[in-house]
């Protein structure tokens, strides 16, 4: 079993990395290839559940994160909260997918 997950998300890195090969020169750019590979792997409507995604670029890798919605004890909306946001590495120079993970 663990095989086959290691293999499946070597096989979605993979394509993945062959998302975008042109540099990724601004935020907006590096949400959208994030957006994508995280969409191959979270499915479509976790990732839109996590909008808006914010990109910070530091030493030529955009890091870009997915907002936390949760309720409040009034029951209104906050990101004030525990858990975790679907997240992507991706290249500055050539816009591959280095890596993607959900936090905790």
């Amino acid at each position: 079993m663990r095989i086959l997950v290691v293999a499946a998300l070597a096989v979605v890195l993979a394509t993945c990395a062959a998302v975008s090969q042109n540099k990724v020169t601004d935020a907006d750019t590096a949400v959208k290839v994030a957006e994508k590979a995280l969409v191959r792997v979270y499915g479509k409507k976790k990732i839109e559940s996590e909008r808006p995604f914010t990109a910070t670029l530091d030493k030529g890798v955009w890091t870009v994160a997915g907002t936390l919605h949760c309720k409040d004890e009034n029951g209104q909306s906050t990101t004030t909260c525990v858990g975790g946001v679907a997240t992507a590495k991706v290249s500055e120079v050539d816009g591959r997918v280095l890596s993607v993970f959900h936090t905790k």
